[in-house]
């Protein structure tokens, strides 16, 4: 029998956004399903893991979450090293989490190994002017709920499953057998909680 230790990719995805948007809870929910409304916002970085099976294939995900505050800053590239994919979240009941989506993606592609990648296609999405946004940055869209639990499992499951496919088309196509992770993702993640709705959009 396997151990829980042994997987066949390990890849790190960063949570980013706003402070108070829901990034823990996003965190929590998916790693532990867990909620809690009266979380704290959180101090400096925290990760946790989670593996989930794509194609047979054990993917072990290391969901990295960071203050939103920007005193914080300062750990910027550490925290972004190694990344492959990234949930940029948002929370849906204050508009100004949302205007600073713009920021938090260029930070993303300022500090970001070159092997973040967008994604090119989009879900349907509630509002015209996110869908906008998310067409026009080649971001994948979906709500999310921490508090119901509604859609974080497919958000995750969605942006692990894409990194995969590059990765695995990138072996394919350098016919290599042990190609590092050489692309990644981003999704654009609203969340929708009474005390944590928000939005993500996934690069």
């Amino acid at each position: 029998m396997a151990s829980n230790d042994e997987y066949d990719y390990l890849f790190k995805v960063v949570l980013i956004g706003d402070s108070g948007v829901g990034k823990s809870n996003l965190l929590s929910r998916f790693t532990r399903n867990e909620f809690n409304l009266e979380s704290k916002s959180t101090i400096g970085v925290e990760f946790a893991t989670r593996s989930i099976q794509v194609d047979s294939k054990t993917i072990k995900a290391q969901i990295w979450d960071t203050a939103g505050q920007e005193r914080y800053r300062a750990i910027t590239s550490a925290y972004y090293r190694g990344a492959v994919g990234a949930l940029l979240v948002y929370d849906i009941a204050k508009h100004a989490t949302y205007e600073n989506v713009s920021r938090w993606l260029k930070e993303l592609r300022d500090h970001a190994d070159s092997n973040i990648s967008d994604l090119r296609h989009l879900r349907a999405v509630p509002t015209e002017e996110a869908k906008q946004f998310a067409s026009e940055n080649g971001l994948f869209f979906i709500e999310t709920s921490a508090l119901d639990s509604s859609n974080v499992e497919q958000a995750f499951q969605q942006i692990l499953t894409e990194i995969y496919r590059i990765v695995s088309n990138k072996a394919i196509e350098s016919s290599q057998d042990n190609v590092q992770p050489g692309s990644g993702a981003q999704i654009i993640v609203p969340t929708a909680d009474d005390h944590a709705k928000s939005g993500s959009n996934c690069c």
